[in-house]
């Protein structure tokens, strides 16, 4: 991908954290980059196309995410770990992606780019159901609590992050609050096999 496809992505993904999708527009990335609208047509033909090139990126980081964490060569919690941080730092360095996910003026470009969004984060919740069942059959986790239930524990961890940066808007403290509360919860569902 070229520099300046990169950087206009980059400014796409900027203005839909500072101002919600709605804020996308050719116009505003022209103006925020110093270049002429046409400029910007010249790397994407038309906003769907500017669009769809963000679901592939976005699509494509929360992948590979999840191929890193699954593919690590570690305990089943260590694997754990690192997708929960792992998505917590994808997030931390696009912002935007929870304000695509909810949304609410929303039209075909967008709900394309939400639906694979969603496809995508419900391949995440898979795997780490699938871990969390790994780690407590590996004795890291609670044997009274199901996978499922585990899971939904630290998707509510997440989801509360990602509320809090919705609200105050600065995603530099994610991962070391992400960090902090996901040991807490394993900590917690960890003294559940004791109990």
């Amino acid at each position: 991908m070229s520099n300046r496809r990169t950087q206009i992505l980059d400014t796409a993904l900027a203005l839909a954290f500072d101002g919600g999708p709605k804020a996308v527009t050719t116009v505003a990335i022209a103006r925020r980059l110093g270049l002429t609208q046409p400029a910007i047509y010249r790397h994407f033909r038309s906003k769907a196309d500017l669009w769809r090139a963000i679901t592939d990126r976005l699509g494509g980081e929360i992948a590979a995410n999840i191929d890193a964490a699954v593919s690590l060569e570690a305990p089943a919690i260590d694997r754990l770990r690192a997708l929960v941080l792992g998505h917590l730092a994808l997030v931390s360095r696009t912002p935007a992606l929870p304000e695509i996910m909810v949304t609410r003026d929303i039209d075909d470009e967008k709900a394309a780019v939400r639906a694979a969004m969603q496809e995508r984060i419900l391949a995440f919740q898979t795997v780490l159901v699938r871990l969390c069942a790994d780690a407590r059959s590996e004795g890291a986790l609670g044997g009274n609590i199901s996978p499922n239930d585990m899971a939904t524990l630290l998707m509510g961890v997440m989801q509360s992050l990602v509320l809090r940066l919705l609200l105050n808007r600065d995603p530099t403290k994610l991962l070391d609050e992400g960090e902090r509360l996901l040991t807490l919860q394993i900590s917690a569902l960890a003294r559940e096999s004791e109990a």
